[in-house]
């Protein structure tokens, strides 16, 4: 493994209607044949919300589906927008990512580098505060850390912000200053009271609950229809999947038989994933911390692509992403993950979003 940077309780799963149907499917996972031996170069976060991604890597299901033939290379990301250059250069074939980054490497290709070909999580987003604030209105004249400028939790944000009423400038003087900082450095400052809360993913969220003495003041699945919306999903170039379809779809077939497990033994799948992140940062999440925020999660193939297109026009309205005449629609291939789950007799999935 390469790490190119410094480095839910069970999950509902809509798609299906039932847990049982995804754990009862038919499997077809035999490894693709090919012409001659190719490589997949694969990227994630050491972060539990890419636990498909850690589980598929450290319990041998992208192997098993991928074969012989396939030379897999993984390699670890802390922030989105390391993945989209090293796809964007060529030097990364696919990546588990969230999904601003994901659109701002398709805009900043004009609609060509990169395709979402599946979902991998939803939910585990918060915003936790120090438990004297009881009110939005509190959060004026305070400071709130985000992961990183532009990332899909600072997107989502500044526009829950600016929904409130409060002014939020990316530049001079704002209601509410948001500050994107490493998570640990979050954590770190929260804990010193130097900021009053974060919009973090999991563990992070839990972490500043459990460490920090915070308390829950959004949790942004009740601003989506349903309670879902993206937080993960697997991109791949475009140009691999017009060359390499084969490929892709046996690494879809393992996604899906890691997305079983991740489901199907919970207990299992938490050490499995804290094990794979421990292998990154040299550290293993405590265990109440990867099963607090475990709880929060829904792993799904699903894109819930609705809540993609929403989030960029909130980073367009912030004034973070400039679309520029790109169809977004266009950012979804879903053919050959329907082409697996077809094989599977599972639910298509589709990239239209809910009305």
């Amino acid at each position: 493994m390469w790490n190119l940077s410094s480095l839910a309780a069970t999950a509902a799963l809509t798609v299906f209607g039932s847990l049982g149907l995804l754990l009862e499917a038919p499997r077809s996972e035999a490894p693709p044949v090919l012409r001659e031996p190719t490589k997949l170069r694969l990227g994630y976060f050491a972060n539990v919300t890419h636990a498909t991604a850690i589980q598929g890597v450290e319990h041998g299901a992208f192997a098993a589906a991928l074969g012989d033939q396939v030379t897999l290379e993984t390699f670890t990301f802390n922030a989105g927008p390391a993945a989209v250059e090293a796809l964007l250069s060529g030097a990364l074939d696919a990546s588990y990512i969230g999904p601003n980054p994901a659109v701002n490497a398709y805009v900043k290709s004009k609609g060509q580098a990169i395709r979402v070909i599946a979902g991998a999580t939803s939910g585990g987003a918060f915003l936790v505060v120090d438990p004297s604030i009881t009110s939005v209105e509190q959060l004026r004249g305070k400071k709130l850390a985000t992961p990183q400028l532009g990332n899909t939790q600072d997107v989502a944000l500044r526009a829950w912000l600016r929904s409130k009423g409060f002014n939020v400038q990316l530049a001079g003087e704002s209601d509410v200053q948001v500050i994107p900082q490493e998570n640990a450095q979050t954590l770190e400052q929260f804990r010193a009271r130097n900021i009053a809360g974060a919009w973090v993913p999991e563990p992070w969220a839990t972490r500043l609950i459990l460490e920090g003495g915070g308390k829950v003041l959004v949790d942004e699945r009740e601003l989506w229809p349903e309670g879902r919306f993206v937080t993960t999903h697997l991109i791949v170039r475009t140009d691999y999947l017009q060359a390499h379809g084969d490929v892709v779809r046996a690494l879809l077939r393992g996604h899906l038989r890691a997305e079983r497990e991740l489901i199907a033994d919970p207990t299992a799948a938490q050490d499995v994933v804290n094990a794979g992140i421990a292998k990154v940062t040299g550290k293993r999440i405590g265990a109440a911390t990867i099963q607090g925020a475990w709880k929060n999660l829904e792993f799904t193939h699903d894109p819930i692509a609705g809540s993609l297109f929403k989030s960029a026009k909130d980073a367009e309205a912030i004034g973070l992403l400039k679309l520029e005449g790109v169809d977004l629609s266009g950012i979804y291939e879903l053919r050959p993950l329907n082409e697996v789950l077809a094989e599977a007799k599972l639910p298509s999935v589709s990239a239209e979003p809910k009305r």
